[in-house]
């Protein structure tokens, strides 16, 4: 099966453990499709670099899964309707990466980035 990453950002006035059952929820949703989720993380509140929907925040999701395309249509078209999901962006990978995301980094940990002057 196809491999994607999926990016969610829901609004901002939900709690931590809302946003986090939104994630479960379309997991679930993935799964009943005949996909599994590999894995996912919860990002946390981050400022947006622009207002979505009058929202200056949001709460950030990144999924990682292992789905046929209908699965992950049905999951996008579920998440564009969803009244809390202000932004989805899902991306088709040849492979997933080891470990957790940049995001979940440290910074010191980041051994790309040139040293600061």
């Amino acid at each position: 099966m196809p491999l994607y990453e999926h990016v969610m950002i829901a609004r901002q006035d939900l709690s931590s453990t809302q946003a986090e059952s939104l994630i479960e929820h379309f997991g679930t949703v993935l799964a009943d499709n005949g996909g599994k989720t590999v894995d996912t993380e919860y990002w946390g509140v981050k400022t947006m670099a622009y207002k979505i929907n009058k929202n200056r925040k949001g709460h950030y999701a990144f999924l990682r899964t292992d789905a046929p395309a209908p699965a992950v249509q049905e999951m996008e078209r579920l998440m564009r309707l969803h009244e809390d999901v202000m932004r989805v962006l899902t991306i088709k990978v040849d492979a997933h990466a080891e470990g957790p995301s940049i995001q979940m980094q440290k910074r010191d940990e980041r051994d790309s980035r040139r040293e600061r002057r």
